[in-house]
């Protein structure tokens, strides 16, 4: 069960992952230290699974940290797909596939919300695709940072790709899962059982 603890070593973790997310903005928009980006950005979704793995080690699993994790998720997300969108690191279309899937949910969440339900809870399946995610974004920037046509490149272009795709599907795979489980909670409001 969940505590109310804030002060704990896993949203510590989250903390600091929300930290840099402006970092990253900053190093791949401003300053254009694309090097320094990437490692921003490999460190943000490393630390992904090290929250969740500490918060369970410790036994410091916590409410805030419950809501913080999936926020720095979004977050890293968002950003990225905006910040390598600006710098054409990915097209516009790819970004646009995973914020739709973003606004299905957010939609979803609105519905719950006036049924008297929370956010669904996460699964193995988005947690993936998440992870999928943010294994993707610093080696497609990294076919960006190292000079073009090196071998680095165009390994670091393919790898970066095909786990985009694969998180991209996996993600809209979730998403579903998300809907269905939406769905099973607004029909047993609508028949008077309880949640």
């Amino acid at each position: 069960m969940p505590s109310g603890r804030i002060l704990t070593v896993p949203n510590g973790i989250s903390f600091v992952r929300l930290l840099g997310v402006p970092l990253f903005l900053y190093l791949l928009l401003v300053a254009h230290a694309d090097a320094a980006a990437v490692i921003v950005l490999a460190i943000g979704g490393t630390t992904d699974w090290v929250d969740g793995w500490a918060a369970r080690r410790l036994g410091q699993v916590s409410r805030l940290g419950e809501l913080l994790d999936p926020l720095a998720d979004r977050l890293y997300i968002l950003a990225t797909l905006i910040a390598f969108t600006v710098r054409d690191v990915v097209p516009w279309q790819f970004t646009a596939a995973l914020l739709a899937r973003e606004a299905v949910l957010l939609a979803c969440l609105a519905v719950l919300r006036r049924y008297g339900y929370g956010p669904p809870p996460v699964h193995y399946l988005g947690k993936t695709a998440t992870f999928i995610l943010l294994f993707a974004f610093p080696v497609l920037l990294l076919a960006v940072a190292v000079p073009d046509g090196s071998a680095v490149a165009g390994v670091a272009h393919a790898s970066g790709w095909a786990l985009a795709w694969w998180g991209l599907g996996l993600y809209w795979a979730a998403g579903v899962l998300y809907l269905i489980q939406a769905a099973g909670l607004i029909r047993r409001a609508r028949a008077g059982a309880p949640a």
